[in-house]
């Protein structure tokens, strides 16, 4: 299989947002057969509120640019497997979260496969992932809707603030991050 370029939202809401958003990050540039090549600013997000609830909590997003030889099933696997040992529980979808990871785009891939889409079947719908996606890649093309990223976010009709915040996610975990909660000092 060769390379792809994909695309990573993250986000939280809960806990320590931007702590998890890090480790997410660092984790995230672990992965084998995986290199990180750009992470967006961090943005602290309203809330939006449609099927589910989120809590009131805003968020901490971002998304992160990676090139992978990872299968979109495999890479899917680790995103959900960051997740949980980051204290996301699954049980309460769509809650307040430490930490979501979503699949934006992988390469130029069409996949509809038992719920599994990519793209993301409502980033053209949120503000919170146009932002941070302009800023990594304006011209980056949706391949269903055939328009640019900047594009989508020039017509998005979401009211919800993004506002950057001046923190970006960092490494400060080096190449050791900690998956579990974060030890008291």
């Amino acid at each position: 299989m060769a390379r792809e370029t994909v695309f990573v939202g993250f986000g939280s809401n809960l806990g320590d947002r931007l702590d998890f958003c890090d480790r997410a990050v660092t984790l995230l540039g672990l992965l084998p057969a995986t290199q990180l090549t750009a992470v967006s600013s961090l943005y602290e997000t309203e809330p939006v509120i449609d099927s589910v609830d989120p809590g009131r909590g805003w968020f901490l997003n971002g998304v992160v640019r990676l090139d992978t030889d990872l299968t979109p099933q495999s890479l899917l696997e680790v995103c959900r497997e960051v997740e949980q040992a980051l204290g996301r529980d699954r049980d309460t979808r769509g809650g307040p979260r430490t930490l979501d990871l979503d699949l934006l785009f992988y390469g130029t891939r069409i996949i509809n496969d038992l719920g599994f889409v990519i793209p993301h079947p409502r980033l053209h719908l949120r503000r919170f992932v146009l932002v941070p996606m302009v800023e990594l890649d304006a011209e980056w093309r949706h391949p269903v809707l055939n328009q640019t990223v900047r594009s989508l976010l020039d017509h998005v009709a979401d009211p919800a603030q993004v506002r950057r915040l001046d923190p970006a996610p960092s490494t400060r975990y080096g190449s050791r991050p900690t998956c579990g909660p974060r030890a008291s000092s």
